[in-house]
């Protein structure tokens, strides 16, 4: 199946506990760019998600945004340093001895000097985060390959329409070169026969000029690979895959015969069709800037 490089997909999941969502969108890019915006307390999982959607894409501007709202009031906890109330208490009973005076520490006193008791973020599961985010960007990621593909199969359709008129404008240039050359000698005699009038024609000297004038404007070449580039396009399109970058090529090694068939018609209607050749070619060019 060919995918388009431009998409769209969505995922969100929502429970008592959390709301987490992902989105994906994507424009044409030579090579595969991934930007992904989330929460910092997901940044560890980042290389996770980059081989995660690597799977799916191979070109395109791809921006994933990822939002996480956690709904949770149990996330903090208290944390009491015995170590360090031992130590106040230590100095206190030092403070006592030296100036004399009544010990008068209580707990809630001492609860209250620095770092005696402190609360702490319970940290998350790092496992269980991770299936929960996988599980939604994986979603995201098959919601957005559908997109492509449903884009990518328009694109085709279109790609095989254009291919099949270039084929008629190729059929039509190697019918019409033959004719081209006989015209050309039917003129080429009535001119001697003007010039020359009652004079008898030298008729090896016209085949000569025939000849030489049937060399230069041959593209007989030209439409036999023109052909070939036309079928090899349409065989990778119908075989699928990642054929962007090659079909680009193509398109290009169909241009350049193109272009040659124009400089070589000497005549308007093969001229006509050459360039709507080349503007055919220009349209399956832009067209092919967007598959995958």
């Amino acid at each position: 199946m060919i995918k388009s490089m431009t998409g769209f997909g969505r995922c969100e999941k929502v429970t008592e506990e959390y709301k987490l969502s992902v989105e994906m969108k994507a424009v044409n890019h030579r090579y595969l760019d991934m930007s992904i915006k989330m929460p910092k307390k997901f940044n560890y999982f980042e290389a996770g998600i980059r081989n995660l959607l690597k799977n799916d894409i191979q070109r395109g501007k791809v921006d994933v945004f990822i939002n996480y709202e956690d709904y949770t009031e149990n996330k903090m906890s208290l944390k009491y340093n015995a170590s360090l109330a031992a130590e106040y208490m230590e100095y206190f009973k030092k403070m006592e001895e030296q100036f004399g005076i009544a010990n008068d520490i209580k707990v809630s006193v001492l609860s209250r000097m620095p770092e005696v008791l402190t609360m702490e973020e319970v940290p998350d599961d790092e496992d269980s985060m991770w299936k929960i985010l996988s599980e939604v960007v994986e979603e995201a990621a098959d919601s957005f390959v559908e997109s492509r593909v449903r884009e990518g199969e328009h694109l085709k359709n279109d790609l095989l329409g254009k291919l099949d008129y270039m084929l008629e404008q190729v059929a039509f240039i190697e019918e019409r070169s033959p004719r081209v050359v006989a015209e050309y000698r039917m003129k080429l005699e009535e001119k001697v026969h003007e010039l020359l009038e009652s004079a008898s024609i030298d008729e090896g000297r016209i085949a000569t000029e025939v000849t030489i004038f049937a060399d230069k404007i041959c593209v007989d070449e030209e439409t036999v690979r023109l052909r070939s580039h036309i079928e090899h396009t349409r065989k990778e399109l119908l075989a699928g895959g990642s054929v962007g970058r090659k079909l680009d090529f193509i398109a290009q090694e169909m241009n350049r015969e193109a272009n040659t068939i124009l400089s070589k018609a000497n005549d308007l209607e093969i001229s006509e069709h050459a360039i709507i050749l080349k503007t055919e070619i220009e349209k399956v060019r832009e067209q092919i800037q967007n598959i995958e």
